[in-house]
């Protein structure tokens, strides 16, 4: 649940708070993967391997980024959908990176279950308290004029190809470190660890919680990754119902769990001030 808590609101920082529909991320979330692994297995301490990782996936983000400057909306979700088909397509043909088989058996964090556990939801609490500080911030206020209407944020002279980036860079960084845990809770990576269903997935999280609200990414990416081990059936049937929630959503809630919420209290709190006045 931590882990991807961490990863859902590393899209958020991309779709919810900039605007920028991506269907590659978990592309991203391979790279940290991959990198963290190749560092283990050359002898490099875990912890060492969080931020090194974080900076390659960052960097190759920002060049995705690049490409993406001049597409907007459908043509950037695609644009975006064809990096994780790129990423898995090279996987597969790298021998050194395990290939179709993956890679398995690599050094370990040397922490305990309940230790690596704490440490996964101290992470994702810290990306919490840092996607909620950007929000507030002046540049969540931009990325949030982005997202709302690119053209008006360049007419006030707002350099929207640099924030555009910069959501990039965050964004896939921060799935560079979900990455990372990935790696060591699973204690295996493969291609098919990170395909476009895993895209989709994230994506689920993020709608259903509420696209751009921080405690509702949370919320949707905690109670989504825990349905399946709850229920059985669910694992089965997985993408069917990740795929029926996004449909309903997007119907009935575009703004998710966190705009139901939002609703509900706006209604009790109209009647409570009709009957004080």
């Amino acid at each position: 649940m931590a882990i991807s808590v961490l990863f859902a609101l590393s899209l958020n920082l991309i779709t919810g708070f900039c605007g920028q529909i991506s269907l590659g991320h978990s592309a991203f979330l391979g790279i940290g993967a991959y990198t963290s692994v190749m560092l283990l297995n050359a002898g490099v301490p875990f912890l060492i391997t969080l931020p090194i990782s974080m900076l390659l996936a960052g960097i190759i983000g920002l060049i995705v980024g690049l490409a993406s400057l001049r597409v907007r909306h459908d043509f950037l979700a695609i644009t975006t959908m064809g990096v994780v088909f790129l990423f898995v397509g090279l996987v597969r043909k790298q021998d050194w990176l395990g290939g179709e088989m993956g890679l398995s058996g690599f050094p370990t964090s040397g922490m305990s279950k309940p230790q690596f556990m704490l440490f996964a939801v101290f992470l994702a609490a810290l990306v919490a308290v840092f996607c909620i500080y950007i929000k507030r911030s002046w540049m969540g206020r931009v990325f949030n004029g982005i997202a709302e209407d690119e053209d008006t944020m360049r007419v006030l002279s707002i350099d929207v190809p640099r924030y555009k980036l910069v959501a990039f860079a965050m964004g896939t960084s921060l799935a560079g470190l979900a990455g990372c845990l990935y790696a060591q809770h699973f204690n295996y990576i493969g291609p098919d660890s990170f395909g476009f269903i895993e895209s989709i997935t994230v994506l689920s999280m993020v709608v259903f919680g509420g696209i751009g609200s921080v405690p509702g990414v949370i919320f949707g990416a905690a109670v989504l990754s825990a349905l399946p081990a709850w229920f059985q059936i669910i694992g089965d049937y997985k993408l069917l119902v990740y795929g029926g929630l996004l449909f309903l959503m997007m119907r009935f809630s575009p703004n998710g769990v966190a705009g139901i919420v939002t609703s509900a209290k706006a209604r009790w709190r109209r009647p409570a001030q009709g009957g004080a006045s």
